[in-house]
């Protein structure tokens, strides 16, 4: 083994010798990037991997924490500005056990914790500042958990209940919001943040709820309780018109070709949300009544007498003429009375018109006159009018004109990108030949490094063949000179061989050390005469 490894050194100090004054450089450059590489990947398989231990600390927390790590020798880093301690991921949890164990951290100075300290001391305003400071907290970490959101800080203004009074002064909020870096709040998480707020807090109105951003702009103030809802009715209103343009532009393209024709929508969308009840009586003929009553009175008698009617002729005072009246006949009378109940159906409505509905569409259409060719504007303008659902009754309208493009700006924009294209393709083809010359370099180093290779070790084996040949003739003139008469001879002819093949190995590293050297030498024998 050791004798192996003495060969191996020996033999890959002796390749090492051989090399130029390069080679030698480029092969201790190489080794030592591989011994750095190796080390820095060794570093960074050696290095542990850390994970939060806690977050969001106290300027005290995060000195508590860090004086016990540093006692158990824990390992640590500090990250987010001083306020989050790190540890490796293998300890987490039972570093957290342990500091627990030792009360740490201490500080809790938002969210309900606060009200954990409360008593039968606490007098009703500490009762109530605590309050408020616990919904404050806790309201902070809800908007923290929005995406976007780093620090949130709420503030809360809760007047005290009037007893003997109806009007009682509202609560209101304000927050603070800084976002992470590259972020924006967008109308809808403004929203969603005042909403939230003024859910949480009794009788708190959305009006009421004030949202600036850590630039001191603000986002949302009581002013503007109607700017969500005129921003969600604009982005609506925008939606549509691109949607029924883009709708429009489809069929144009089309007909056209693309480039050939401008779309314009302009819509007055109803957002206005109406309730109309109706109920209606329904009565069908044909079907029986539900209850029909029926009365009858007659009489049949004479006239004269207690019961007899009146009778005669209308004096001129209005008095009926004495002797007037008939004393001898009789009084008819009969009346009839019918009441029939029929069946009634009855139809009770109740509809809601959702807002978002069409009051009036404006569309303008232009398309270019060199593309238009037989095409009739009147039959793009009916097209487009059966394809959208132009409605001339109520208001809706449609103009479709032909006028000449203006192509400017699109031919410099092609040429401009035609440029562009020649450049890049020019560039790459630079970088096909560079990388071409790159590897036409690196082979023709290959192909002489490798014919230089091989021309040595073919002078190395010439040189060895050369040197065998003269002492195996040498060897076998000795041999012819001395007669084999003995055993003793044989053993040193066995001798002999032994050193040879010794010898051998000698010259053969001597060559692979020196190969120049041996061959000026060989040279030199070759040109002495024998």
């Amino acid at each position: 083994m050791k004798d192996n490894l003495t060969r191996s050194l020996r033999r890959y100090a002796q390749t090492f010798s051989s090399f130029s004054t390069g080679q030698k450089a480029v092969a201790l450059v190489g080794s030592g990037a591989l011994l750095l590489a190796g080390f820095l990947v060794f570093s960074w398989a050696s290095k542990p991997s850390y994970a939060p231990l806690y977050s969001g600390l106290s300027g005290e927390d995060a000195a508590a924490v860090i004086e016990e790590l540093e006692t158990q020798g824990i390992p640590y880093e500090i990250s987010g500005g001083g306020d989050t301690v790190m540890v490796p991921r293998a300890d987490v949890y039972t570093t957290r056990i342990a500091l627990s164990g030792e009360g740490l951290p201490t500080s809790s100075d938002s969210g309900y914790s606060l009200l954990d300290g409360q008593d039968l001391s606490t007098s009703e305003f500490q009762e109530r500042t605590g309050f408020k400071r616990a919904m404050e907290g806790e309201l902070a970490r809800t908007i923290e958990a929005i995406d976007g959101v780093s620090t949130a800080v709420v503030h809360l203004a809760l007047p005290e209940k009037a007893v003997f009074t109806d009007e009682q002064d509202p609560a209101t909020a304000s927050v603070l919001i800084k976002t992470a870096a590259g972020e924006e709040m967008g109308p809808e998480q403004v929203q969603a943040v005042v909403h939230l707020v003024a859910s949480s807090i009794e009788g708190m109105n959305p009006s009421d709820v004030t949202v600036a951003d850590a630039t001191g702009r603000v986002l949302s103030t009581p002013d503007d309780a109607s700017g969500a809802a005129a921003t969600t009715r604009a982005q609506q209103v925008a939606e549509y018109q691109a949607q029924m343009q883009s709708k429009i532009q489809a069929v144009l393209d089309r007909v056209v070709g693309p480039g050939n024709s401008s779309v314009n929508v302009t819509a007055d969308l109803d957002f206005d949300k109406s309730v109309t009840d109706r109920q209606e009586y329904i009565a069908d003929p044909d079907l029986p009544p539900l209850s029909e009553t029926e009365s009858t009175e007659t009489y049949n008698g004479p006239a004269d007498g207690a019961n007899a009617m009146a009778g005669g002729v209308v004096g001129p005072d209005g008095q009926m003429e004495p002797g007037a009246a008939g004393g001898d006949g009789e009084s008819d009378y009969a009346n009839t009375n019918r009441t029939t109940d029929n069946a009634v159906g009855q139809v009770v409505e109740h509809r809601e018109t959702a807002p978002g509905s069409v009051r009036t569409m404006h569309l303008g259409i232009v398309i270019d006159s060199a593309s238009v060719g037989p095409i009739q504007p009147q039959d793009i303008r009916d097209l487009v009018a059966a394809s959208v659902g132009i409605n001339p009754d109520r208001g809706d309208t449609i103009e479709v004109s032909a006028m000449p493009f203006d192509r400017t700006a699109e031919e410099a924009a092609a040429e401009e990108l035609a440029a562009a294209e020649a450049a890049a393709a020019k560039a790459r083809q630079m970088e096909w030949i560079r990388n071409l010359g790159l590897a036409a370099v690196v082979l023709l180093i290959v192909l002489f490094v490798w014919l230089r290779s091989r021309r040595r070790a073919r002078a190395r084996e010439e040189a060895t063949t050369y040197v065998v040949e003269q002492l195996r003739a040498d060897a076998a003139a000795r041999a012819a000179a001395i007669e084999p008469a003995s055993p003793a001879l044989a053993a040193l002819e066995a001798a002999e061989d032994k050193e040879d093949s010794h010898l051998r190995e000698e010259l053969n590293a001597l060559v692979e050390k020196q190969p120049e050297d041996v061959a000026s030498l060989l040279r030199g024998w070759l040109v002495e005469p024998r």
